[in-house]
């Protein structure tokens, strides 16, 4: 017996140094130690920001762009979801958990996974990572970026020109560059359109990703709006926007607008989509859907890809039919866009 214990010993310490012994080479053949000692799985690993799949917001369209892949290009596919309060180790350990399975591409949905994403590409050079909403550093990194602002400025033209009491509002889940974006486009359109309105704007939290994951403050902060006669609330704030259009919903006269996804069709807000104008969809499915095509078709499609109003990257929803009247002079004020003619600010 002793000496089957040897033995055995012996076998596993012999396996530990091959693997070592094998790692180390493919170290220096370019790999990295954990590229090295990935699984050989394939398939697309989604990691969510928090509110996860059914937030109705742009975790739900990304979803969708790998459902579309699933179904279009037979790949195989695994989604997780992020909690309120993660730190970086968390999101790391998420992507580091999809890169070491061997999916790829593996995707961060937001901002938030701008530095987790560029610290373990660095890892796993060999695998193709994506991030919407964030451009972090990395040859095997894609970042899928969205003209917000843009599509802002048209719910803007919306807004001013449906608002009866020429008094609107923006609702920002939190207070940073890319929310700044909705807020700034959507004030420009307002004020393009109509002088004279008046924009009131506001945030649910300076720095917190909570802010994207509050419905009942955004619910809190969309009444107090309409208290002050404010009839068009537009929030960019994910999962945090159901509050708001629920409050916007029980205010007769008054409108929502939604963000990211066409929020007049999700299930969870069917009850109050009557009150949903337009919303402002961001098509990270079609994003989403383009990258797992490239890593399929073996190429390496990392950079900067932008989506924009010219490339329809971001558009305004008509479902409902509420916008169908004013149709046309949202349409001008598209082409002046794609023309040139006009430059939406990115900041307020």
């Amino acid at each position: 017996m002793p000496q089957v214990i040897r033995t055995t010993a012996a076998r596993t310490a012999a396996a530990a140094v091959t693997s070592t012994l094998v790692a180390v080479l493919a170290t220096g053949c370019g790999q990295s130690f954990a590229e090295a000692n990935k699984s050989k799985d394939s398939g697309v690993g989604l990691a969510f920001d928090i509110g996860g799949r059914d937030d109705h917001s742009f975790n739900e369209s990304a979803a969708r762009g790998v459902d579309e892949a699933e179904k279009k290009l037979g790949v195989k596919a695994k989604m997780l979801t992020a909690k309120n309060g993660e730190t970086e180790a968390d999101r790391e350990q998420r992507l580091t958990s999809f890169a070491e399975a061997g999916y790829d591409p593996v995707i961060g949905v937001g901002f938030a996974y701008s530095q987790s994403v560029q610290k373990v590409a660095a890892d796993f050079p060999d695998t193709t990572f994506g991030v919407v909403e964030a451009v972090p550093e990395g040859k095997n990194v894609n970042a899928m970026v969205f003209a917000e602002h843009e599509g802002s400025y048209l719910a803007g033209v919306a807004a001013a020109l449906k608002s009866k009491s020429h008094k609107v509002g923006f609702i920002g889940g939190v207070n940073n560059a890319l929310i700044q974006k909705f807020e700034a486009g959507f004030v420009q359109g307002v004020k393009d359109t109509d002088p004279k309105a008046k924009i009131v704007s506001q945030y649910l939290y300076p720095n917190n990703d909570k802010g994207f994951n509050d419905p009942a403050a955004a619910k809190a902060k969309a009444n107090g709006m309409l208290d002050r006669g404010i009839d068009v609330i537009y929030t960019a704030a994910g999962q945090s926007g159901a509050g708001s259009i629920e409050a916007v919903a029980k205010k007769k006269g008054a409108w929502a607008i939604g963000v990211d996804s066409d929020q007049y069709r999700q299930t969870g807000l069917r009850k109050y989509r009557d009150r949903i104008l337009t919303s402002v969809v961001k098509n990270v499915d079609v994003a989403v859907l383009d990258l797992v095509k490239r890593v399929e078709e073996g190429k390496k499609p990392g950079g900067v890809h932008t989506y924009d109003v010219r490339r329809d990257g971001v558009t305004l929803a008509t479902s409902g039919g509420f916008i169908d009247d004013i149709k046309d002079e949202i349409g001008e004020a598209r082409k002046r866009i794609v023309d040139g003619k006009v430059k939406v600010k990115e900041s307020p």
